[in-house]
């Protein structure tokens, strides 16, 4: 049994032997770790934040008329027309191109004429056989009228009867209704001829007022027709023409602020082609009945002066001025929002505005929209971005990432 005194020995440490330390590892693991977290925490915030599109609140620019309602409409012609022949025949002549430019009674196009030139050279010869007759009876008359004077003469001096007499004088008579009948015929004759010339016209279609062709709908060979007829193979239109000084602009107001429109008001209007070109215009007539579809009513806008970008059809943003005078015109400090920003819980109506990547949920008031944006009458601040677009699940002081 060993001693105590060498059981002592072997309980005690070697220090000569080299001393192990773990110290470095211990760092290394806790340094892995912490990179662990911290990557884990902000991959798990940016999983969780809801991306979203903002909108910056605009502020009316103050000064001058305010505006007291936006609409959109289109530009329009009053004087516009398709034009078609009277009659149905084939196209021999389209003399338009679009873009071309013409004036009152320019010849749009020509259809064949070659009945219609033939039954007028044959009207003109009957106008012309039945002339010369008249002119033949004329001779005649003359010759008789002499005739009866001789025989009138003869009779007084007892060398002709009364029945020479008689015979000379029914012969004068007959060939005086013969040419009042035959002064009938050339009435008609001449008619017929005005008819057929008429009728050869019908084939030669013209301009009914000067303007620019906008389109060209028939080519040279095609059969045209006043009505549909033929199925596809006629064509009912041969060209669109349209005045230029007869442009306007058209836009539907809600019936609910129709009282906010007055003839004459001064108008600021901006085509979509031209976003940076503001057009003084003034409101012609509001047109005195209310679509009941769309609770809307239409107004006429017409243009302080033509220019040539301005074209047919083109959209147009028209905004209706405050006018002198108007006490219901609202202040000329005014801050807008677009209609997509806006949001409905129960009874309030919700904004969320973007602060440092995090929401903040506004209740605000609202007053009349304008086109595409809204009033804000409280509760917002020029400048604030709020959110246009995003998840229906957002909430106050979530955090968001904005694209």
């Amino acid at each position: 049994m060993p001693q105590p005194s060498e059981m002592l020995k072997d309980l005690r440490i070697d220090r000569s032997a080299p001393a192990r330390s773990n110290a470095g590892w211990v760092l290394v693991v806790f340094a892995l770790v912490a990179l662990a977290v911290a990557g884990g925490w902000w991959w798990f915030g940016q999983a969780q934040a809801a991306t979203v599109r903002t909108a910056t609140v605009q502020e009316s620019a103050g000064g001058g008329a305010g505006t007291v309602l936006n609409a959109t409409g289109y530009v329009t012609a009053r004087r516009k027309a398709t034009l078609a022949a009277k009659i149905t025949g084939k196209l021999t002549e389209v003399n338009i191109e679009e873009g071309m430019r013409v004036k009152e009674g320019h010849v749009v196009a020509r259809l064949e004429d070659t009945t219609s030139q033939a039954e007028l050279a044959w009207s003109q010869a009957r106008l012309e056989a039945a002339r010369k007759a008249m002119a033949e009876t004329e001779v005649r008359l003359a010759e008789a009228r002499r005739t009866l004077a001789r025989t009138q003469g003869l009779k007084d001096q007892g060398i002709k009867s009364q029945a020479d007499l008689d015979a000379d004088q029914a012969e004068v008579d007959s060939l005086e209704a013969r040419l009042k009948l035959q002064g009938e015929e050339v009435k008609v004759a001449e008619g017929e001829v005005a008819l057929r010339i008429r009728l050869w016209e019908d084939s030669i279609v013209r301009a009914p007022f000067g303007g620019v062709v906008i389109s060209k709908d028939a080519q040279v060979g095609e059969m045209v027709s006043p009505i549909s007829a033929g199925g596809g193979f006629t064509r009912t239109g041969i060209c669109t023409i349209v005045d230029m000084k007869s442009l306007e602009i058209e836009v539907d107001v809600n019936e609910a602020y129709i009282a906010r429109v007055q003839p004459g008001q001064k108008v600021e209007a901006i085509l979509d082609a031209y976003p940076d070109w503001r057009i003084p215009a003034h409101v012609i007539t509001t047109i005195p009945s209310a679509d009941r579809q769309k609770a809307t009513v239409k107004v006429r806008i017409g243009f302080e002066q033509l220019d040539p970008r301005i074209l047919p059809d083109m959209g147009v943003k028209v905004s209706f001025l405050e006018m002198a005078g108007d006490t219901q015109a609202a202040s000329s400090r005014r801050l807008f929002i677009p209609r997509t920003a806006v949001r409905r819980e129960g009874e309030q109506t919700i904004i969320y505005v973007v602060k440092q990547d995090r929401l903040e949920r506004r209740a605000v008031r609202l007053g009349a929209p304008e086109g595409d944006n809204v009033v804000v009458l409280a509760g917002l601040n020029a400048g604030e971005q709020v959110v246009i677009e995003g998840p229906n699940n957002l909430s106050d002081g979530a955090r968001v990432v904005v694209r």
